[in-house]
């Protein structure tokens, strides 16, 4: 295997193995979350570079939100994240999609439509709120 996937494996198992992504929230609520998703863009930025499909890179970039997401929820929120790991999800697909030449499978694309329901979802019930309120207050 080559010194780029074996930092990448390091560097994952360094964040949520040793709980360091974990840590890091728990220590600076907030900005600790955003410190672990900018070091795991480096698991992102490997796969852009060896060219693997925007379905992957996104399925990895929702993992990472995810993540972040999570943790702002103090405490449950670093519990969670020692739980879902998503720099070594974000390994897994690196390495798991390099062998297959770097292609979604139905099972990325899945994900990412799901994901876009969901946001979809959420925005339209946000808006549906937002409406209620207003009116209940005219």
């Amino acid at each position: 295997m080559d010194a780029e996937i074996e930092r990448v494996k390091r560097m994952a198992r360094i964040l949520d193995h040793y709980l360091v992504d974990p840590l890091i929230g728990l220590v600076l609520p907030g900005a600790g979350d955003l410190i672990g998703s900018l070091l795991g863009l480096y698991t992102v930025a490997v796969a852009i570079r060896r060219k693997m499909s925007p379905v992957i890179v996104a399925r990895m970039l929702m993992n990472l939100a995810l993540d972040a997401l999570v943790g702002v929820v103090p405490l449950l929120g670093d519990i969670a994240d020692i739980a879902f790991k998503a720099n070594e999800r974000n390994v897994k697909l690196l390495v798991d999609r390099a062998e297959d030449g770097g292609k979604a499978t139905a099972r990325d694309w899945a994900m990412i439509v799901g994901a876009a329901l969901v946001f979809g979802a959420a925005i339209g019930l946000t808006i549906y709120a937002l409406v209620a309120v207003v009116r209940a207050l005219s």
